[in-house]
């Protein structure tokens, strides 16, 4: 069905049908009301491109992503891909998933001359991200998730990793552990300047200093065989560290794999806390003290910033900074005493 057809059954010019769905023009009440209940007997839906063409919005939000540092998304990116979706929705907006390596901006400048989304969310961002600066000087909306140097500018939702990592190593400390390590994400992504990893570790390195304690910082890629050989190295590298904070969830089941290996026994003989989602803290056994990522909250909060930006371009920056306290599970306990000589 097509706006031939209402015009015809409505007893309207096309223009006038064109004009009441698009509010380009004004037309009058009686006449708007005719041509709905036409609309809704035909059960019409204008197609993106004619909205786009009506009122220069595509109802299409981009959610810029890179590739998979390794062969999958972890359950992390999944979840806040699925909460911003979700999100989405609730503003009857659809979502064009576009990935994009984490120095480039190819992909960005193809969505905004195509005219494909009315704005985009940011996921996966770099402290000095360029990404950002050419969405700034192009004066196109965007949110990141994720905080960089250019927070001040910039519409944001982020977990403050720092914070996070702080909190873990307290927590550890405060049960008599002195040897802490910390497992983070991959090296590449340490390289490029990956916001939540180098906040993580940021955080980790004060938190050490502050308590007086002694820890080493591990890069791990993403699956569970890179998490059991890291075990094995912070073993090999100092055999009286008791306790690990984590930033990679997916390699979690490696990490408890490894420790069972080396004969440690959690939480009697080695602490695990870390950042990671509800669910996967609650999937391993025991379940994970852990700072709990609010996925879904950080992906609404994305997309209602988002929207509000579309509705008014010209609007204050929107900041949200998400602490979220530890929760106390199973992995985690007092430090086992020193072995006698």
């Amino acid at each position: 069905m097509n706006i031939g057809e209402i015009a015809r059954r409505a007893n309207v010019s096309r223009s006038t049908v064109s004009y009441a769905l698009s509010g380009k023009r004004p037309v009058s009440e009686a006449t708007r009301r005719k041509i709905q209940q036409v609309v809704d007997e035909l059960g019409y839906q204008p197609n993106a491109s004619a909205r786009a063409l009506a009122n220069g919005r595509t109802g299409t939000l981009g959610l810029v992503f890179p590739p998979a540092v390794g062969h999958h998304y972890t359950a992390m990116q999944l979840d806040f891909m699925g909460s911003l979706a979700d999100a989405a929705a609730a503003h009857e907006h659809d979502v064009l998933l576009s990935t994009a390596g984490l120095d480039s901006v190819t992909s960005l400048r193809r969505l905004l001359a195509e005219r494909r989304v009315d704005g985009v969310i940011l996921m996966e961002v770099r402290l000095a991200d360029e990404r950002i600066e050419y969405l700034l000087e192009a004066d196109f909306p965007f949110v990141t998730i994720g905080r960089t140097d250019a927070a001040d500018r910039t519409s944001w939702v982020a977990v403050d990793h720092r914070a996070l990592v702080t909190a873990c190593v307290d927590h550890l400390a405060d049960l008599g552990h002195r040897r802490i390590a910390l497992v983070n994400r991959p090296e590449r992504l340490l390289r490029v300047g990956y916001e939540s990893a180098q906040r993580g570790l940021d955080g980790f390195r004060r938190a050490m200093a502050a308590r007086g304690l002694t820890g080493r910082h591990y890069p791990c890629d993403d699956d569970a065989a890179s998490g059991h050989a890291c075990v094995e190295r912070i073993l090999a590298d100092d055999p009286a560290t008791t306790a690990l904070v984590t930033l990679n969830e997916a390699a979690l089941g490696g990490l408890y794999r490894g420790l069972a290996g080396a004969g440690r026994t959690v939480p009697r003989d080695f602490s695990v806390a870390g950042v990671a989602l509800p669910h996967w803290a609650q999937m391993v056994t025991p379940q994970l003290t852990a700072a709990d990522v609010p996925a879904a909250e950080l992906g609404r909060l994305a997309v209602d910033l988002l929207v509000a930006r579309l509705a008014d371009p010209a609007g204050p920056s929107g900041h949200h900074l998400l602490t979220p306290p530890v929760s106390l599970r199973g992995s985690t306990g007092p430090a086992p005493l020193p072995l006698s000589s």
